[in-house]
């Protein structure tokens, strides 16, 4: 609201916005983040809001598709709506990436 205020933007992309989590709690068909699906869900809630307000909010963009290396957190932290197993490369669905397919389908 703050940029669309004060400075009238044509479009505003909103990139790479994301959370961290261990994502400990899998299986070999789902991780199971009911943080990260919550964090989204009031991202996008917001993001919403923001659109029905009149605000030109043209892209959001989740961080990240698939966990990757973080400069500074190595592999102990997770972004991505896929798991992914750094020895074996096997790419696990997680809740949040479904929930975030999902919500932008709707």
């Amino acid at each position: 609201m703050y940029l669309h205020n004060a400075y009238h933007p044509p479009a505003i992309y909103i990139t790479e916005n994301g959370c961290a989590y261990a994502d400990q709690d899998r299986d070999d068909r789902l991780v199971h983040d009911p943080e990260r699906t919550h964090y989204y869900r009031l991202h996008l809630d917001v993001v919403s809001q923001a659109l029905a307000l009149g605000v030109p909010v043209a892209g959001y963009f989740a961080w990240s598709l698939l966990d990757n290396f973080e400069w500074a957190e190595g592999y102990n932290k997770r972004f991505g709506l896929y798991f992914v197993d750094f020895d074996t490369q096997q790419r696990i669905p997680k809740e949040s990436g479904l929930f975030y397919r999902d919500y932008i389908t709707q």
